[in-house]
């Protein structure tokens, strides 16, 4: 199985880009690749056909068997720039039929719900299918074995929703 995982924060020291190095790091037989040009990406126009950089979103989804998306939450919602990417796929269908699970780095476990939310809403517009969303407690704090032991559970809790079958996942 190959995967694509897409941290929506531009933050250096980023917790959900953090855990996704992390995943990939731990992934063992399971290819994990971290699309890492979020920065890069111009601003979405349905009367353009974006960059170079749109061209690598596409292609790093269209070729993935699935989509891990790790969120933070912004005043209440996905921060602008995971908004963006995910208009860049609008039109071009990459989403359409593709697995895809959510999560959010954050101090608490009860934290992230309304931007996995958002995105769940977004990703299944476009004709995605969301088979889990969940939050990994990850303080600011957190040292690089204490991400390590998340990134394992969390890849594990993932890779159970990809299973076959009927998803897991209930609004």
């Amino acid at each position: 199985m190959q995967i694509v995982a897409i941290s929506g924060s531009l933050q250096r020291s980023s917790s959900n880009s953090a855990l996704l190095r992390a995943i990939r790091t731990t992934s063992g037989d399971v290819g994990v690749a971290v699309w890492e040009e979020l920065g890069e990406l111009p601003h979405f126009s349905p009367d353009e056909d974006g960059d170079e950089h749109v061209a690598s979103l596409r292609r790093a989804v269209a070729q993935a068997d699935a989509v891990l998306i790790s969120t933070p939450e912004y005043a209440g919602g996905m921060p602008g720039a995971l908004k963006n990417a995910l208009d860049w796929l609008v039109g071009s269908g990459e989403l359409y039929g593709k697995p895809v699970v959510i999560m959010s780095a954050a101090p608490s476990a009860q934290r992230g719900e309304n931007a996995r939310r958002w995105v769940a809403e977004v990703v299944t517009m476009q004709g995605a299918a969301v088979h889990d969303s969940f939050t990994v407690a990850v303080g600011s704090s957190a040292t690089e074995t204490e991400i390590a032991t998340n990134a394992e559970s969390a890849l594990r809790r993932a890779l159970a929703a990809l299973e076959p079958g009927d998803s897991p996942y209930r609004r």
